[in-house]
């Protein structure tokens, strides 16, 4: 190679590598940045209350939680006139929001404060693979390249039973009852997630079969009785969008949740009218925060 040519290489190889560190230094910055603990509202939990790709990326927010400004955390805090601190995070498991170790970031909770006067949590669904479940079936039932080579290394489904739902229910009352700890004035709301799959079936917009529809929809069944107990146990209010959005799963005419491959939004996740009603819903056990 002539000597230009490696001087070459040797600076998009140098220019590579300043570009990356100058991305990690942000991300680290970011991740690293005391929460405010002032706020009245303190958002907790993973991509379904993130709103991770309902709109814009939430200002300030680190890159890496993909959150918007259109989460249902955002619109509550709006109707209710309250100040919010939203802590949640894409890919976030029920133990970072109580330990940290996601990416560079600390626990959400420690956001909260006596000042705190609600928290809302949503999670679960990454401690037992739900979503990530369901996107690699999908994927790997498309025609083309991908969905060829996916199916040359077929992933056995884990039941639902095997999964990790014992620690979940553990980790999950853990979290309420340190919420409680450090916010001891504040109104607490699970959120559970809303239903993907329907009552029975597919649709075209899942990409998934009956076969694997039926053990994903028991994932899904198990995640929200989890919450469910969880929460009654550690004596807190739930909007439970599990119920509430049955109709209106990914194959219905009027969707709250996307399904495979949607115009608009992430894979699997809350669609900007399903995050609405999740704030609207949230905002009906709440009578007394009065919008001002």
């Amino acid at each position: 190679m002539a000597s230009w040519m490696k001087a070459i290489a040797i600076g998009i190889t140098g220019t590579a590598f300043a570009l990356a560190l100058a991305g990690l230094s942000v991300l680290v910055v970011q991740c690293k940045r005391p929460p405010k603990s002032t706020a009245q509202y303190v958002a907790l939990g993973s991509s379904f209350a993130s709103g991770f790709g309902l709109g814009p990326r939430l200002p300030g927010s680190p890159y890496a939680c993909l959150k918007s400004s259109n989460g249902y955390p955002q619109q509550l805090a709006k109707m209710l006139n309250l100040s919010l601190t939203d802590m949640t995070c894409s890919g976030a498991t029920t133990t970072h929001i109580l330990h940290g170790g996601q990416y560079f970031l600390g626990p959400q909770v420690d956001a909260l404060s006596n000042n705190t006067q609600l928290v809302t949590l949503t999670t679960g669904g990454n401690d037992v693979s739900y979503i990530g479940d369901l996107t690699l079936l999908a994927a790997r039932s498309r025609a083309g390249v991908t969905g060829s080579l996916l199916r040359l290394w077929p992933k056995k489904l884990k039941p639902a039973e095997d999964r990790a739902f014992p620690k979940l229910g553990e980790v999950l009352l853990a979290t309420l009852q340190e919420i409680r700890r450090r916010a001891p004035h504040a109104r607490i709301v699970v959120v559970t997630y809303p239903a993907i799959l329907p009552f029975s079936g597919t649709c075209p917009k899942l990409g998934i079969n009956d076969a694997d529809a039926v053990p994903m929809r028991q994932v899904g069944e198990l995640l929200a009785q989890v919450t469910r107990v969880s929460a009654q146990e550690a004596g807190v209010n739930v909007v439970d969008m599990a119920n509430l959005s049955a109709g209106h799963d990914a194959c219905a005419a009027v969707p709250w949740v996307n399904g495979a491959a949607p115009a608009q939004g992430a894979k699997f996740h809350p669609t900007l009218a399903g995050a609405s009603v999740t704030a609207a819903e949230i905002r009906k056990v709440l009578p007394t925060f009065a919008a001002e």
